[in-house]
């Protein structure tokens, strides 16, 4: 596959091939595995050079990334993510009463699926409220494969400032959130650098937001156009769970993520990725493996079993995966509840993200 600026890596679009591969100790994370990078082939100012090269969880192996990962595992446990549950419902009725005020149709993708998991990963980490729509902004242009080299670069540099920013803020007045454990973790010789501090609150930044908010979006979509799947929630048929996995597996919130490298040669079917080589994670081609799935095209929240890798496999398995489920089925059951008439507004069908990591629609035009 041909990425943008002609840079070429094998995409893993079959389920089991890429189940086998996210767990293969062949295969790593860390860009200095990476033949082309390391010779200096990528092209001048490429896009996505920022990204998987950012310190942090994503782009090391072993034991770098087991002690990154056990730093932040505390703000994930199941005891934490129930403790955030009062908190995910209360900011979801608040955001529903504001849509109860709107006239005529509204984005739902602005006002309500961006808000609500902005909101939590904000409080989570500590972020200031007036700065959390910068840091989205700046976010969507990272993850974005359309963005000229000078906005990619502009965007890391942004997001690493006002990070930093944050940081030195908490270390002046401590509060009771992930970014103050961690700073707190460096300072007792936990060997956490400065640049992985502030990687690990970008990478959390991006993906406690970023994906949640395509989830619900994606989900709310699918529902409203399957009005038969909705009404077997509705009835109480099928928990609202199923819902999420469907949407998951369907409709997957992050298409592809680079970027994961062979430390040796890996036979593979009948071709051979040689060691150097990159691999590209397409979660949402994987999702709709007809070899693995059957009628794979279908939303089918009935669907047993249902098992996918959107939120990843292996030692790199999503650490907020339980915190993103809890978000989209306290939306999903409090929008439905709220507003049983919500349907699809009339007009064009919305058009896709311009990235091929973030998979959702620019906009969901609705009325209640």
């Amino acid at each position: 596959m041909e990425l943008p600026g002609g840079v070429v890596v094998w995409a893993i679009a079959r389920h089991d091939t890429l189940q086998e591969l996210l767990a293969d100790p062949r295969v790593g994370k860390n860009p200095q595995l990476w033949t082309a990078f390391t010779e200096g082939r990528l092209p001048e100012g490429w896009p996505l050079l920022n990204f998987v090269t950012v310190p942090g969880m994503i782009t090391v192996d072993g034991e770098d990334h087991r002690r990154l990962r056990g730093l932040v595992t505390q703000a994930f446990t199941p005891r934490r993510v129930a403790e955030l549950r009062p908190a995910v419902e209360s900011r979801t009725r608040a955001l529903l009463d504001d849509l109860a005020g709107l006239e005529g149709p509204f984005d739902l993708r602005e006002h309500f699926a961006y808000p609500l998991p902005m909101q939590v990963i904000g409080e989570l980490l500590g972020l200031p409220p007036k700065q959390q729509d910068e840091l989205h902004e700046l976010s969507d242009t990272l993850v974005s494969s359309s963005a000229t080299p000078a906005a990619a670069i502009a965007a890391q540099r942004g997001l690493q400032a006002l990070l930093a920013s944050v940081v030195e803020a908490k270390r002046a007045e401590p509060g009771d959130d992930l970014t103050t454990d961690l700073i707190a973790a460096r300072e007792s010789g936990d060997r956490l650098s400065e640049q992985e501090l502030v990687g690990t609150l970008l990478l959390m930044l991006v993906a406690g937001h970023e994906t949640t908010l395509n989830l619900i979006t994606n989900a709310v979509r699918a529902l409203l156009s399957h009005p038969e799947q909705l009404r077997l929630v509705l009835d109480g048929e099928q928990p609202w769970s199923a819902v999420v996995e469907e949407t998951l597996r369907y409709d997957s919130p992050v298409g592809q993520f680079p970027l994961r490298y062979a430390t040796e040669d890996i036979p593979v079917g009948d071709v051979v990725i040689r060691r150097g080589e990159a691999l590209l994670a397409s979660y949402a081609s994987a999702g709709r493996d007809a070899a693995h799935y059957p009628d794979a095209d279908r939303f089918d929240i009935t669907r047993q079993p249902n098992r996918h890798l959107s939120l990843g496999h292996g030692p790199h398995f999503c650490l907020g995966s339980g915190l993103a489920r809890m978000e989209a089925e306290t939306a999903l059951r409090y929008l439905f509840d709220r507003f049983p008439g919500i349907a699809l507004a009339e007009g064009p069908a919305p058009e896709p993200i311009g990235s091929f990591i973030s998979n959702s629609v620019r906009t969901l035009r609705v009325t209640v």
